[in-house]
């Protein structure tokens, strides 16, 4: 499962070997218990990635019908993702995002996150 948490500052992906159900049983469960509401219903989540990262195209080629590679501009692609969005208030862009692929799909693109986080701390 990928696991992806916008805030105001931005967003982070993790991936994680929990199962949707769980961890969404485990959300409710705590905002139960906290007193806090929760908005859950079926989304889909984008974010940027740099169109020059290696593998890229590799990931275009996995056929996931949940994810989609759309090219933005010369220097980025968009990865939209089909999955559920968790969040507190339904007027607000903060939340928590999650979504299930094939093992090797999430694992290669939270990969390909990561190394798009390392050429922006190495070039910044």
């Amino acid at each position: 499962m990928l696991k992806l948490t916008y805030t105001t500052n931005g967003f982070h992906l993790e991936h994680l070997s929990q199962s949707i159900e769980e961890w969404v049983n485990t959300r409710v469960l705590l905002a139960m218990r906290s007193g806090t509401g929760l908005s859950v219903e079926p989304s889909t989540a984008c974010f940027l990635l740099p169109q020059n990262l290696a593998d890229l195209a590799t990931l275009e080629e996995m056929g996931e019908d949940t994810l989609s590679v759309s090219q933005c501009d010369a220097e980025l692609v968009e990865i939209s993702l089909e999955g559920t969005w968790l969040t507190s208030d339904v007027e607000s862009d903060e939340g928590l995002f999650v979504c299930v692929m094939d093992e090797y799909t999430e694992s290669f693109l939270y990969q390909l996150w990561k190394n798009a986080q390392y050429q922006l701390t190495v070039n910044s």
